[in-house]
């Protein structure tokens, strides 16, 4: 009985250890296989198993409700409930991107959890995909797009503005992310353009390009 007492007053000594170094963290929104969170005063749009730059381990979700992951110990949470928790912050997560022979910076991309090539664009003035990419990556641009003309190099077309759900490069994540989606096969590789780029952190150096997350 004693030994029981002892682990007991452990436990929650433990536990109120977790509260006392606590920072917040709050369900905002809920999406089947996605969450997104308010951690510590940053949001953070987490899909399942993915684990936000503070520790946070979104382990399933769906329309009710999200459970989450702290130092291996799990808690489920519904819409706009908030607790408080104690987690250590990641080191700052950055990416390597090395320049190819074409002096282009191509990498792999997670759109709205599926992964696709892309080719890093300062000059593109937003994330940029064709018709036929948007629908591999099943995005119903038909339904959910603003019609608006685009100009190519082959002239005036027809396209879209969106708004994809998460873009994430080597884990670096961004929500809400404005892009254009352009009727046809044009182009062959989507663009990473700065509605992306303009909210990470960015270096080129020695023909390589570093992405970095922001906090």
């Amino acid at each position: 009985m004693l030994l029981r007492k002892l682990i007991l007053g452990g436990y929650l000594m433990y536990w109120q250890t977790l509260v006392l170094a606590a920072g917040d963290i709050e369900v905002q929104a809920l999406m089947t296989d996605a969450a997104l969170l308010r951690i510590d005063g940053k949001q953070h749009m987490l899909r399942n198993g993915q684990r936000s730059p503070e520790g946070v381990l979104l382990v399933s979700a769906d329309t009710r409700h999200a459970i989450i992951e702290i130092d291996g110990h799990r808690k489920e949470l519904t819409l706009s409930q908030r607790i408080s928790a104690s987690f250590a912050t990641a080191d700052q997560t950055e990416v390597r991107i090395e320049r190819n022979e074409q002096r282009q910076y191509l990498t792999t991309a997670e759109i709205n959890g599926r992964l696709t090539t892309v080719m890093v664009d300062t000059g593109a003035s937003s994330v940029a995909l064709s018709g036929t990419q948007a629908a591999l990556l099943g995005i119903n641009y038909h339904r959910f797009g603003t019609p608006t003309r685009v100009a190519t190099a082959s002239g005036i077309t027809n396209g879209y503005s969106i708004q994809l759900d998460n873009v994430a490069v080597g884990g670096i994540a961004v929500p809400y992310v404005s892009a254009m989606v352009i009727e046809g096969d044009f182009p062959v590789v989507t663009l990473l353009g700065m509605t992306y780029l303009q909210r990470v952190g960015m270096r080129e150096e020695n023909g390589a390009l570093f992405l970095r997350q922001k906090y």
